[in-house]
């Protein structure tokens, strides 16, 4: 059975399980304070401020586990107790996260989100209206905003997009928070053209997905200037995040960021989503969302989803229709052609 569900199915990249098998049995102090996660971070730092300069010295990286717990410390850490946060209505952080972020006691204020992109009008617009609301003492002041690279449809935003939403995040003095948790699809995408220093130019915080994208587990949170998110440490712990073996984060994300496996990783799952792609467009089923990414939407006739449920696995996507459904399939860094040559003869045959 050929599984498409998501891109955390597999295990680790097995240059990322060898790195993991070759420290396995060296002793090192804890919570990242061992060589392997200042390696890593090194690496990360070059990456996001190729030229180095005092933005390389300045900026900071940390290893948490997962992506919710990733988002749900950032954006704790970023607001004020009075404050909540902006994001697309389809985001992650408002329907995805069984409220983690309102676990923190802050709200996730939405914005009506197209092909799952807010805009820097959008968030304009809100910012004005909490202004020029009488009562907003007494209402949650937009504090942040998040977005995620690709977003929750497998869109992603493009450089003049996430500039100008930048600019309105700091002339309103509200951090930019980008969740990528995909951020190895998005950056392998021929449709895109943000690259990692310009997420560190534009970005007060964001994150280097790992869990999806060849690691066993673990994200990169990145943050240019630290004193935007002061004894981040410390938050971290509080909620659970400072993993005692902090060592695993470290190896994990030193391999990532060595000899290009992060584009390569990326890439694969790009490649295998084209071909996904094409064959589903060829069939004739319609596409329910624009993703030049590695998730790809598709609304599919019921009879016709029953027969391709007995190859591949995949999910619903909303709540089924009475003749059609839209589901949703994901490619990752593990698939081969090979895996996917199954779906690709039934699609071709019908």
């Amino acid at each position: 059975m050929l599984r498409l569900d998501s891109d955390y199915m597999a295990g680790a990249h097995p240059e990322v399980l060898a790195a993991l098998t070759a420290t396995n049995l060296e002793r090192t102090t804890g919570y990242g304070t061992d060589p392997y996660c200042e390696s890593a971070r090194r690496l990360v730092l070059d990456a996001c401020f190729p030229e180095g300069g005092r933005q390389h010295s300045d900026a900071r990286v940390y290893f948490l586990e997962g992506g919710t717990q990733a988002n749900s410390t950032v954006i704790a850490g970023l607001l004020a107790p009075h404050e909540g946060v902006l994001a697309a209505d389809t985001g992650h952080i408002a329907c995805h996260e069984s409220g983690a972020i309102e676990a923190t006691g802050h709200k996730v204020l939405t914005l009506p989100g197209a092909d799952g992109k807010i805009s820097a009008h959008l968030i304009d617009e809100a910012v004005a209206a909490f202004r020029a609301d009488p009562s907003r003492d007494h209402t949650v002041a937009p504090g942040a905003v998040y977005l995620s690279q690709p977003t929750e449809l497998g869109t992603i935003y493009t450089l003049a997009e996430l500039e100008a939403i930048s600019a309105v995040c700091r002339r309103e003095g509200m951090p930019l928070f980008v969740d990528g948790a995909r951020l190895a699809y998005a950056l392998a995408s021929p449709a895109n053209d943000v690259t990692l220093p310009d997420l560190a130019r534009l970005a007060d915080v964001f994150y280097i997905g790992g869990t999806k994208c060849g690691a066993l587990m673990g994200e990169a949170v990145v943050i240019p200037n630290p004193s935007i998110l002061r004894h981040f440490t410390p938050l971290i712990k509080q909620r659970g995040g400072l993993l005692a073996k902090g060592r695993l984060l470290g190896v994990m994300f030193q391999a990532l960021f060595t000899d290009g496996l992060y584009e390569r990783v990326g890439a694969n799952g790009i490649a295998l989503a084209a071909l996904l792609r094409e064959a589903l467009r060829a069939r004739g089923y319609e596409e329910a969302a624009p993703s030049p990414t590695n998730q790809l939407f598709f609304t599919i006739p019921n009879d016709e989803l029953e027969e391709l449920s007995h190859i591949v696995t995949f999910e619903v996507w909303g709540a089924p229709g009475d003749h059609y459904t839209t589901v949703r399939f994901v490619t990752d860094w593990a698939l081969t052609r090979d895996d996917i040559e199954p779906m690709l003869a039934f699609l071709a045959a019908r």
